[in-house]
């Protein structure tokens, strides 16, 4: 008994070890949290003019680690975007988290047109 149980427990850590890694945020939460980024992400074919006309990328269907880097980035100053500079300061870490598993999780969207 004790040998198939052993069996077992190995069998189900290699398995562990090989499906792919879970978000660590939660997509309803980044539902509840995505107000603030929908007001330009969820606007088909939306342009900012401030501070230059940019066409502003769509975050459906992303993935979501590139999603958390590229908010920490805005919030360490490597990327930068005065509208997305100021948003993100008042992120946490589980906020990105959650707002990346949400669009992660979302239906992939075509570029601005």
């Amino acid at each position: 008994m004790k040998r198939i149980s052993t069996a077992l427990l190995g069998a189900a850590l290699l398995l562990s070890l090989a499906l792919p890694a879970q978000a660590a945020g939660d997509p309803n939460a980044g539902q509840q949290k995505n107000s603030m980024c929908q007001g330009c992400h969820g606007i088909p074919g939306w342009r900012t003019a401030y501070p230059e006309v940019y066409s502003v990328p769509k975050l459906g269907g992303q993935h979501a680690d590139y999603i958390v880097a590229a908010l920490k980035g805005y919030k360490t100053g490597e990327r930068s975007h005065p509208t997305m500079n100021g948003i993100v300061r008042s992120l946490s870490d589980q906020d990105m988290e959650d707002l990346a598993a949400y669009y992660a999780a979302a239906p992939a969207t075509g570029p601005a047109k």
